[in-house]
């Protein structure tokens, strides 16, 4: 006697086995981006040429502890940070902007708590001391508006900024005598940070309307770019022609480390 299989009820086995994977899938992904790694897009060049626009990065929420803004929607179930760890100079870091708590930005933590910042003739000062700054090379760049009206090609000149602790990385200049080039001194208060982009000439930060950002608007450090596409460029109408896509994709900047 042979033994017969009933195919409807392996089909629904098999159903139920892959939804079964798949909702355990999007559990540990869930899991993954609210407490370790959530990842973000570059909407604007104030952090060119370190972060391009198009640039996709994942963010370590571990790298600062917790707070409210780490969780989506931002449940006001505690206040201040849970398994704090401090900034350290240098990080790029993604922070919820203190005007508007629903904003992302991201910007490079460039004064501690009780630090003296000050900009003088494009140099930045760090409690007195100017940070040593090196011309490297032009950075050349096609910026266009919205819309792809109106695109200009705009020469940069790139530096190499060398902070206190040792930490290298560029800021670009465009224009000497900036708006931006000459500052106050800002006394950084207790428990905030003084943030500030790599495009020194078209970055709104702590030099202006961001002001001093508090430790628990803080969501993570920028670590590495896992996608990245130039959507900013005139080539880069993507929505109208896909068989363009495979040729925007910036492939060089896959898992570069953010520096």
């Amino acid at each position: 006697m042979s033994l017969g299989t009933n195919s409807k009820a392996d089909a629904g086995s098999g159903w139920a086995e892959t939804a079964k994977i798949v909702v355990q899938a999007l559990a540990i992904a869930m899991v993954v981006r609210v407490f370790f790694y959530q990842p973000f897009n570059i909407p604007s060049g104030s952090m060119k040429s370190t972060l391009l626009i198009g640039d996709y990065l994942f963010v370590s929420k571990l790298s600062y502890g917790y707070s409210r803004f780490s969780f989506p929607f931002s449940p006001d179930i505690f206040s201040g940070r849970v398994f704090a760890s401090e900034p350290k100079r240098g990080d790029v870091a993604v922070f919820r902007l203190p005007q508007d708590e629903s904003i992302d930005y991201i910007k490079r933590v460039v004064g501690l708590p009780g630090d003296e910042i000050q900009m003088k003739s494009g140099v930045l000062y760090i409690n007195g001391t100017a940070v040593p700054k090196v011309y490297k090379d032009e950075f050349k760049n096609i910026e266009c508006d919205r819309y792809f009206r109106h695109c200009r090609d705009v020469v940069y000149k790139r530096y190499e900024e060398t902070l206190p602790e040792g930490i290298k990385y560029t800021v670009l200049d465009l224009e000497q005598g900036g708006e931006f080039d000459d500052t106050d001194v800002f006394k950084v208060p207790a428990g905030h940070y003084f943030m500030m982009g790599d495009n020194r000439d078209n970055s709104s930060d702590s030099r202006a309307t961001v002001g001093y950002v508090p430790f628990e608007n803080f969501i993570g450090r920028a670590e590495i770019i896992f996608f990245s596409a130039a959507v900013d460029e005139p080539e880069a109408m993507r929505w109208l022609s896909p068989w363009t896509w495979p040729f925007d994709i910036r492939w060089s900047r896959f898992f570069n480390l953010v520096r």
